[in-house]
């Protein structure tokens, strides 16, 4: 469950480090947000070779796609996944990643609902 003021990792090579989430989107009064789901976040740490050439700078807001998340979720067929960090990717306002690269796994129920896009991106899936 991520909410206002958590701080969250970046998986993508945007130039971000880590992420605070401001707002959680997707309804009135909604409060927590899961895997999949899109937050508004604030830049608060960059990544140390990038601090000059990043895509991104320092108190900047963006939305972010969350991949993972510490609180842990069922599949239908039982299987209870559950990671060690919260985990984002940076989007720009159109919806599509800001980097080029994930660094991370990211799970398989985002390849069925529109991110294939990011699925692709990365590695592999969970």
């Amino acid at each position: 469950m991520i909410q206002q003021q958590t701080i969250l990792k970046v998986a993508d090579n945007s130039g971000a480090k880590h992420v605070k989430c401001i707002k959680v989107l997707g309804g009135f009064k909604r409060k927590f947000a899961y895997t999949g789901d899109i937050i508004v976040v604030s830049v608060v740490k960059l990544r140390n070779k990038s601090k000059f050439n990043s895509k991104v700078k320092k108190g900047e807001v963006y939305r972010a796609l969350i991949l993972k998340t510490r609180n842990s979720t069922s599949r239908k067929s039982g299987f209870k996944k559950l990671f060690k960090e919260n985990v984002v990717c940076l989007l720009n306002k159109q919806g599509k990643p800001l980097g080029t690269r994930i660094f991370s796994l990211v799970p398989f129920e985002l390849k069925k609902h529109k991110w294939i896009k990011i699925s692709s991106l990365s590695p592999g899936l969970i």
